[in-house]
């Protein structure tokens, strides 16, 4: 191997789309903008990957500086160059989504990075306009998602560990963008049996409360041949 080579200088960036769900409703975190370009718009977390780390590692650590968690499920998107997606030249983003519970943060988010000035959950269906191509970010990567809630039990990890039928039909719902017949829909995911029935139920509300599940990821894994076909009907 020749010794001699020139060192090559890789400069790209990591965009992270972070979804949370809450009151049957879909968020994603987004961070005002502390710096130019587009001082003062919105925009997913993200910045420049380190010489000195791997894109998993900087995608680990914009998560962290985010929401203080650690261990979020998170996976590579697509890597986004356009020619125009930044005016200050050609820059690459790789960019990724994660799931969490929301009901694991301990607080609003306060990001501690230069770079962003706050950090706000706004609903998935009601996003104000976003710096870069970031929207186009955000469109892909929840057909990503709903592509694989049908053959994998990611849409879990955005559910407290113990729920009900409804909290689990609002949460495919909100993914999916309409409505799915309630009869149907707790019918089909009961006879997949992978969810736990709970001897417990809800407390503190104010109308009758609903039975807990849990989701027995054994059986999802041992069972699961084909797509779940309940969130498309």
């Amino acid at each position: 191997m020749q010794s001699n080579l020139p060192h090559l200088q890789s400069i790209f960036t990591t965009d992270c789309v972070i979804f949370g769900f809450r009151e049957g409703e879909l968020k994603v975190l987004l961070i005002e903008r502390n710096e130019y370009p587009f001082k003062g718009w919105w925009a997913l977390p993200g910045f420049f990957v380190e010489h000195n780390e791997t894109i998993d590692d900087a995608v680990k650590r914009i998560l962290y500086e985010h929401t203080g968690l650690r261990g979020i499920f998170m996976e590579q998107l697509y890597t986004f160059g356009d020619l125009k997606r930044h005016p200050q030249g050609r820059i690459i983003t790789v960019a990724y989504y994660a799931l969490l519970r929301l009901d694991d943060l301990k607080s609003q988010p306060e990001p501690v990075t230069d770079y962003a000035r706050q950090a706000v959950w706004h609903p998935l269906n009601n996003l104000p306009d976003l710096a870069f191509d970031h929207r186009h970010i955000i469109d892909k990567s929840i057909l990503k998602v709903r592509r694989k809630i049908s053959y994998s039990p990611i849409a879990f990890e955005l559910l407290p560990e113990k729920f009900t039928l409804t909290q689990l039909q609002q949460l495919y719902e909100a993914i999916w963008g309409r409505k799915l017949d309630k009869r149907n829909f707790r019918k089909k995911m009961l006879n997949y049996n992978i969810l736990k029935e709970l001897p417990e139920f809800q407390r503190g509300v104010s109308y009758r409360a609903a039975r807990l599940y849990k989701l027995d990821k054994r059986k999802y894994a041992k069972v699961f041949q084909n797509e779940l076909t309940f969130s498309k009907d």
